[in-house]
């Protein structure tokens, strides 16, 4: 009696082990959710210069948290500038890999050149960063950003209930899309914490 309770113990927990390991992100997910940090695998002055970009980023989400376009434009100009600095050839990475990062950081600095044209209000400034904030964190996820933790935020609401993503520097939500009117709808959607 004792063995057969035994065993049907033991077969249960074999059963709901397999339907777990169904469920199962892949392994670089599992680290991010374990809260274990990624590597960074580039050179420190890349790195520093991806930072002061990130710098200009968060200052720009900053400024349409407040609804301030002229903050917005400024942050806008500063992260333009820094993205089209960004020292490439002091990567690392071969030539390949270099020429996509780059071509990366260039379709970002496109957009931004768009926000900064266009000028045609707080919602259009809005629409570019949702654009900006997308691509930038393509680029991170394939850069890494050493020594730092961002966090991709998420409001379903934005653009009309179709949704919309950022970057922050911290785990508040203070959301850009819609400012003061739901300054903390949105979550963290995903964490990324590079050594």
């Amino acid at each position: 009696m004792r063995l057969k309770r035994y065993l049907w113990i033991l077969a249960t927990g074999a059963v709901l082990s397999a339907c777990q390991q169904q469920g199962k992100a892949p392994a670089e997910d599992q680290r991010r959710i374990a809260g274990n940090a990624l590597q960074a695998p580039f050179s420190t002055e890349f790195y520093d210069s991806l930072k002061t970009a990130m710098t200009a980023y968060y200052q720009l989400s900053g400024a349409l948290v407040k609804a301030d376009t002229l903050a917005a434009d400024i942050a806008a100009a500063a992260l333009k500038y820094h993205l089209d600095s960004l020292p490439f050839a002091r990567l690392g990475a071969d030539s390949t890999r270099q020429a996509a990062l780059k071509g990366n950081a260039g379709d970002i600095s496109a957009e931004l050149d768009g926000l900064l044209v266009e000028k045609s209000g707080l919602e259009a400034r809005r629409a570019s960063f949702k654009m900006v904030s997308d691509m930038l964190y393509d680029l991170l996820q394939t850069t890494g950003l050493k020594g730092t933790t961002v966090y991709r935020q998420y409001c379903p609401m934005a653009f009309n209930d179709k949704g919309a993503y950022w970057l922050s520097d911290r785990s508040e939500v203070l959301n850009p899309y819609f400012g003061d009117q739901m300054l903390h709808c949105g979550s963290v959607s995903d964490t990324l914490r590079y050594q």
